[in-house]
């Protein structure tokens, strides 16, 4: 089994994430400004959009954290839901390694230690659920 409290570290760490996406939108992406130039239809499907983001990396960090135990016990809905969040963050990365590097993002000391915070937590999210999603394979109970 996967230890409970790996999964629950990954559930708050989305749950921050969550928390922090606005801030990081905001003041280290200058987003806001950005979205202005769009036409009002455009503006509002980017922030639709964000919401979107923002309420995934909730809902997955709600789930880690209330239910550990039903994301590993083996069962199609745990591969499911465990698969479903495995691909979003190996999604979010390879999306992250392929694209963001080519944009210029502020050097201020705070935002260089806070990438290598937030691609760090990146990081873990994609490794726990590909660990359930390979335990759930391995074990599962049709």
């Amino acid at each position: 089994m996967i230890p409970n409290w790996l999964i629950i570290t990954a559930g708050i760490g989305q749950i921050f994430t969550a928390c922090i996406y606005p801030y990081v939108r905001h003041r280290v992406f200058d987003w806001y400004s950005d979205v202005q130039k769009l036409r009002p239809l455009n503006q509002e499907i980017a922030k639709t959009y964000g919401r979107y983001i923002q309420g995934l990396n909730l809902s997955f960090g709600l789930i880690a954290i209330i239910l550990p135990t039903d994301l590993q016990n083996n069962t199609p809905l745990a591969l499911a839901i465990t698969g479903l969040i495995a691909a979003y963050w190996i999604g979010k990365m390879a999306t992250q390694l392929a694209y963001y590097p080519m944009y210029e993002i502020p050097q201020k000391r705070l935002f260089k230690i806070g990438s290598y915070f937030m691609n760090g937590l990146f990081l873990l999210f994609a490794l726990v659920y590909t660990w359930l999603v390979l335990f759930n394979l391995k074990n599962i109970q049709l």
